[in-house]
């Protein structure tokens, strides 16, 4: 006699292998949440990372120079278009752009990006704005 599993069998066994499969997700979840929220850095998937200051953008420029400075980044040029002054950089084998829109008198959107060949550095983008915070002195 051929005996069949219960459709409760099948049930059990893919509840369970959901629940392995979940378990996974919730430390990075967690790490996630943890690492966005300490540093106050948002960065997209594409590993572009971004900063709101409550600076005008004269300081957080004089920041992000600092912080080139400190990290032995070398500058290749700082232009300004309208509201936005882009400054780019160079690393080992990276190409770095910083770019600062004031919004407001005394708030300034820092976005950093940094391309090595195809590939974006999300930490190194991070560490800039991180950097550029130490300069501020965390503002």
């Amino acid at each position: 006699m051929n005996r069949r599993p219960s459709p409760s069998r099948h049930c059990l066994f893919a509840a369970a292998a959901a629940l392995t499969l979940l378990t996974a997700c919730e430390p990075m979840a967690i790490t996630m949440f943890g690492v966005g929220a300490a540093t106050s850095v948002a960065h997209t998937l594409n590993g572009i990372a971004y900063r709101t200051f409550t600076l005008p953008a004269a300081n957080v420029k004089s920041g992000v120079m600092g912080a080139m400075t400190r990290m032995n980044f070398k500058i290749l040029s700082a232009r300004r278009s309208g509201t936005t002054e882009t400054i780019v950089a160079t690393a080992k084998d990276r190409d770095i752009t910083i770019e600062l829109e004031s919004l407001s008198a005394m708030s300034t959107r820092m976005r950093s990006v940094v391309k090595e060949g195809m590939f974006y550095d999300s930490a190194t983008a991070m560490e800039i704005i991180l950097q550029t915070e130490k300069v501020l002195g965390n503002s």
